[in-house]
């Protein structure tokens, strides 16, 4: 889902995005993917926010991403903080009922709250779970590291059913079995990806606003969506 971020460079991350994509081309020899013969692909453009109000941000978010669902589409989205999971997922739910999610981060956002708000970057999980958004026996956390409030900080998850795939469990590893587990879990019902870019290791990522040492590598990361 992008950087959690100052909401600066968030905000104007999907126009470096959109910049940073001209350098692309339109197959991947190493993957055989050719999306734009595969796939009808369109940029519907931004989803409008009010920068000064988060909880109006989500209706906005989720009023958006119900129209985008409701016509068939399939939505990737990027730019924003973790935050913007919340309502998207209210919307992906709505049409598809409880959904799997394959989540990698460096941070579970499963907090309760921050300075007595239940809406921040660190809880869309969380506020997920409680509105009985997710299948939780389908839900896989990986590349989980840092520093924390407490000892016990995998608990939440680990209570609601989710897997947790510590970093440390990663390194120097090929990630080739740890996904073939997690395709086995996920079945073929509907999931959700959900990317935050704190998941690579900063020396490879630091525009982020939350960098964590000892992350994910880009080759262990195109393993993970192959």
């Amino acid at each position: 889902d992008g950087s959690q971020a100052d909401s600066f460079s968030s905000r104007f991350g999907p126009r470096r995005i959109r910049e940073e994509s001209v350098l692309l081309r339109p197959a991947n020899p190493s993957t055989g993917a050719l999306p734009f013969q595969s796939l009808m692909v369109a940029d519907l453009g931004d989803v409008n926010v009010n920068l000064y109000n988060l909880q109006d941000s989500c209706r906005l978010i989720r009023e958006a991403y119900q129209k985008i669902v409701a016509a068939g589409c399939i939505p990737l989205t990027l730019g924003g903080d973790h935050t913007i999971t919340y309502p998207i997922l209210q919307a992906m739910a709505e049409k598809h009922g409880p959904v799997g999610l394959v989540h990698v981060d460096a941070h579970m956002d499963t907090a309760d709250t921050a300075l007595g708000e239940k809406l921040y970057h660190g809880t869309p999980f969380r506020r997920c779970v409680d509105e009985g958004l997710l299948d939780c026996k389908r839900v896989v956390q990986i590349g989980i590291r840092g520093s924390s409030m407490t000892l016990d900080t995998y608990r939440y998850s680990r209570s609601q059913g989710f897997r947790v795939v510590l970093a440390e469990d990663c390194w120097m590893k090929s990630l080739v079995p740890l996904m073939g587990k997690v395709r086995q879990q996920m079945g073929v019902r509907p999931i959700y990806i959900s990317f935050d870019i704190d998941g690579l290791d900063p020396a490879y990522a630091p525009g982020t606003g939350t960098p964590e040492i000892a992350g994910l590598t880009p080759s262990q990361v195109r393993r993970l969506h192959q």
